[in-house]
């Protein structure tokens, strides 16, 4: 306290400021400020107003509360005014589902958009009579009836409900929506039958489709359709019914009289596979089992092939189980096996019984016998021996050579038609004596030997089975008159294209080729092929020439006898070709200036036609003008050369040289009396 009071205390002079000048300047800051915001809202407003589009928003239900959460809009009574761009919207609605929009916004001066609220879902209540229904809307499963206070959507729906033993229900519903509260209700109608049921004696169980349903008397609730119904009481017979129902409907069965139930006899025999009967109805064969009725003497009968029938009776008693063996006894009978070789052996159902030749016991039954030698063709049979009788059995066994003869085909048909016969040739002389009138010297005698059998074709081919090769093929004409109708040989081909038909002959028939071609020419032949070809020179000239009538003996000319030739006998040059031909026969007419349809005239001995006449003939071999010396085994003639050989006459030929069957010609060129047939040797 001393210390205050020792300082001093200084006075200086205070004016304040005056009021008036402070509040004078505070209000000139505001007003500037205020003026300018206005004037900025003013010019904002304005600029708002002049670019705003006027929209209208449409809501249904029309109650609908309308907020815009993003982006500024004036309400101006019922539109706003929003510039273009993007707008959340809310809208609200009680009974509806609040929704939140993109209200878009264009160019356009005066807008309008409409947009509908979804209602929210109904409360549903659903009974059925009986409860216990399941129910569908629309085909979900919802539940079990009743239910309630379950949702679902606005608008029309179907509600069915099912229960097991009862129709199906079904209802068209129209929910409202809202929360709003609907009730439903369906009755279900039975989808039973009654059927009432009594037996004698009663107590029987009822089954219907297998199932125990009760037991007699009773009325029994039996769904509709077709339903198998069956009553069964211990020691009687059960009986059952179809009985086709509808539902809601009654139905009385007259009194069901139960029979005794019968008894069941498994019946064996030996051998099993024994027919039986029973009082002559056929049931079946062992082992078997049947139900006979009780308190009945039955008769069974026994049979089996090969053996004695048996009979025997018995009685059941209901409900009873018993069994039953019965032996049959074979029936035998004496079966004398004789066969050629004698040491061929004997097989029973493939069961060897040794030698082919003794006395066998046999059953009375159907059995395949078979008789074996090696090197022989097996006899094979189904044989049943015949009671009490005493039967024989002879074979004589067949090589396998002679086998393979007799399985030969005499005849063949080729790929165009033609028929070809077989021949097995021998030893003969080919050519001619230097004595025989119009011999030439190119009919040197040679001998020949043929060993491998042959087919040669009945007639020559035609234009119709060549054209199958070659179908651009023509014969032309001669003298003004056709050699081009389909049954009229071939003519006018070459060697070359004979070969060439019969290769395509092998081909169509699956067989090896005989000509070898390389570049389309014929360079060489396959000896060991069984394929199509022209006939050898020697083969020609046997089956032309060899005498059946006199084995050692060869014609001179197709037909039998010297010229003249006989009516018929072929087609050659005569007095209907005498206007073009120099040498002819004068006293001949075959009505055929030049060639006509194959076949047309006698065949030859071996079954031949036009081996005289018609059209003379390609054959494979070269020409050369005399054999080998010696013995000719098959012969192919030369290896080489520039002419082929043609053999027999044709409708151009008259003299006593071109009609012998020993006349051989050559050449190279085709000409329109010139043609072929065709070979092959048999198969191995």
């Amino acid at each position: 306290m001393s210390e205050l009071q020792d300082d001093e205390i200084e006075v200086i002079d205070f004016e304040p400021v005056t009021e008036t000048k402070r509040g004078f300047s505070y209000r000139f800051r505001w007003l500037h400020a205020f003026l300018a915001v206005f004037g900025a809202a003013a010019l904002l407003s304005a600029w708002f107003v002049l670019t705003a589009r006027s929209v209208l928003v449409e809501v249904n239900p029309i109650t609908a509360q309308i907020e815009i959460k993003e982006g500024f809009a004036l309400r101006v009574g019922a539109r706003y005014l929003m510039r273009s761009g993007d707008y959340r919207v809310a809208l609200s609605n009680p009974g509806f589902h609040d929704e939140l929009i993109t209200l878009v916004i264009d160019d356009e001066a005066a807008q309008t958009h409409n947009f509908a609220m979804r209602k929210l879902p109904g409360i549903v209540t659903i009974k059925s009579t009986p409860e216990g229904g399941r129910v569908r809307i629309d085909g979900v499963d919802v539940g079990v009836a009743p239910l309630a206070d379950i949702d679902v959507e606005p608008g029309v729906h179907e509600i069915s409900i099912m229960r097991a033993r009862y129709l199906p229900a079904t209802q068209t519903i129209d929910i409202e929506g809202r929360r709003q509260q609907q009730a439903f209700e369906l009755t279900l109608a039975p989808a039973w039958a009654t059927v009432s049921f009594t037996t004698t004696p009663v107590g029987a169980e009822l089954f219907v489709d297998g199932e125990s349903a009760g037991t007699t008397p009773l009325n029994a609730e039996i769904l509709q359709g077709r339903r198998e119904v069956t009553l069964k009481l211990a020691g009687h017979k059960a009986w059952q019914e179809r009985l086709d129902l509808d539902a809601g409907t009654s139905l009385i069965i007259p009194r069901v009289e139960l029979e005794p139930a019968d008894g069941l006899v498994f019946i064996q025999s030996q051998p099993s596979g024994a027919s039986v009967t029973i009082g002559g109805e056929f049931k079946g064969q062992t082992p078997l089992e049947v139900a006979l009725a009780p308190n009945i003497n039955h008769t069974l009968t026994f049979f089996k092939n090969g053996y004695a029938s048996k009979e025997t009776s018995l009685t059941t008693q209901p409900n009873e189980a018993r069994e039953l063996a019965v032996s049959l006894d074979p029936v035998l009978s004496d079966v004398v096996v004789v066969a050629t070789p004698s040491d061929a052996e004997l097989f029973i159902d493939g069961v060897s019984r040794g030698s082919a030749n003794q006395t066998l016991a046999l059953m009375a039954i159907s059995q395949r016998i078979e008789i074996r030698k090696e090197g022989f063709v097996p006899y094979e049979a189904e044989f049943t021996p015949r009671r009490g009788l005493q039967q024989e059995i002879r074979v004589n066994l067949t090589s396998l050579e002679e086998a393979r003869i007799a399985a030969i085909k005499p005849f063949i048909t080729n790929a165009a038609g033609q028929r070809l016969k077989l021949f097995n040739p021998d030893r003969f002389e080919m050519g001619a004596s230097r004595r025989e009138a119009g011999r030439r010297p190119n009919e040197t005698i040679r001998d020949i030997v043929l060993e491998r059998p042959f087919y040669l074709s009945l007639t020559e081919v035609t234009n119709s089975q060549f054209r199958q090769f070659d179908s651009e093929h023509s014969s032309g004409t001669s003298n003004g008159m056709t050699l081009n109708n389909e049954g009229q040989p071939v003519v006018r081909i070459t060697w070359q294209q004979a070969a060439l038909f019969c290769n395509w002959l092998s081909e169509k028939g699956g067989l090896t080729p005989f000509y070898t071609v390389v570049d389309d020419a014929v360079v060489g032949f396959d000896a060991e092929s069984h394929g199509y070809r022209l006939p050898t020179e020697a083969e020609w000239a046997w089956a032309a020439r060899r005498d059946i009538a006199d084995p050692s003996g060869l014609r001179k000319f197709s037909w039998d006898g010297d010229l003249p030739p006989p009516d018929g006998a072929g087609n050659l040059a005569d007095v209907s070709a005498r206007a073009f031909l120099g040498d002819i026969l004068f006293d001949y007419n075959d009505r055929s200036p030049v060639t006509t349809t194959v076949g047309t005239y006698s065949a030859n001995q071996h079954g031949l036609f036009d081996m005289a006449g018609n059209v003379a003939e390609w054959v494979n071999d070269y020409y050369g003008a005399s054999g080998s010396l010696g013995v000719e085994r098959d012969p192919l003639g030369p290896e080489a050369g520039q002419f082929r050989v043609i053999r027999g006459s044709s409708w151009a030929h008259g003299t006593i040289t071109e009609l012998r069957l020993s006349f051989r010609d050559f050449g190279e060129e085709p000409r329109d009396d010139v043609g072929f047939r065709v070979a092959r040797y048999l198969e191995d």
